[in-house]
C-alpha cells in the first residue's frame, strides 16, 4: 500500500483522480476523486470512498446500494498525481445497473489468466513443493510439450463428440498446460498477444 503522507494533494487542488479497476477482469469500472480524508478512509476500511464534488462530502461507493468496491491494491502513477485502485465489486458499479460507468459488459477475463500465470510462476520457482506444476518442471520441456499435444488431441475428440461439458474441461486442461509450456520456454501469454497484435490489420 502507499504512504498517504508522501502524496501532494496541493498539487491537484486537494482532489486526486482515482481510477477504479476490476482486479479480476482488469476492466476499468469508473473514475472518481479523493481528498486526503477519503483516501485514509479507503485504506483503513478496505472499501472505496470518494469525495463527492456534487454532495461536497465523503461518499463510500455502495453506501446506498450495497454494491461496495472491496479494495485489493492501490498504485500511484509516475507523476504522483493520480491513483489506480484494483477492487472486487459487489455488484454493478454504475448507478444505471451496468458493470462499468461506460456501459460495458463483463467480457474481459484476462485478469484470471494473469492470476493463473502468477500461480505457475510461484510454483515453478519453488521446486521443493509437491505441486503438479513443480512435477511438470522436473519432467522437462519435452514432456510438457508432449502433454500439451495430448490435451490438444483430447480437446479435438470431445469437440467431435459434441459433449460441451467435456469439451470445456479438456479446453481448460489444454490452456493450463499451454501456459506451463510457455513458462518452460521462458515466455508468457503477453508475448503471444504481441504476435497477434502485429497480425491485426
Amino acid at each position: 500500500m502507499i504512504n498517504v503522507n508522501e502524496l501532494d494533494f496541493e498539487k491537484v487542488n486537494g482532489l486526486m483522480p482515482a481510477i477504479i479497476q476490476d482486479a479480476e477482469t482488469m476492466q476499468v469500472l469508473m473514475l472518481g476523486y479523493m481528498n486526503e480524508e477519503a483516501l485514509i478512509k479507503t485504506l483503513a476500511e478496505k472499501r472505496i470512498t470518494f469525495f463527492s464534488r456534487t454532495k461536497n462530502r465523503l461518499w463510500t461507493k455502495g453506501e446506498e446500494s450495497g454494491h461496495y468496491l472491496e479494495l485489493q491494491s492501490v498504485k500511484l502513477d509516475c507523476d504522483q498525481d493520480s491513483l489506480l485502485f484494483q477492487v472486487l465489486p459487489n455488484g454493478p458499479t454504475c448507478h444505471t445497473g451496468t458493470k462499468t460507468c461506460w456501459q460495458e459488459e463483463d467480457s474481459a477475463i484476462y485478469g484470471i489468466l494473469k492470476d493463473l500465470e502468477s500461480t505457475i510462476d510461484e510454483r515453478w520457482v519453488n521446486e521443493d513443493t509437491d505441486s503438479y506444476i513443480a512435477s511438470l518442471k522436473k519432467s522437462g520441456t519435452h514432456k510438457i510439450a508432449q502433454k500439451v499435444g495430448e490435451e490438444a488431441v483430447e480437446t479435438v475428440i470431445e469437440a467431435l463428440r459434441n459433449d460441451d461439458h467435456l469439451f470445456l474441461e479438456e479446453s481448460a486442461d489444454l490452456l493450463f498446460h499451454y501456459l506451463v509450456l510457455l513458462k518452460a520456454k521462458g515466455f508468457e501469454l503477453n508475448n503471444v498477444l504481441e504476435v497477434l497484435k502485429k497480425r491485426k490489420k
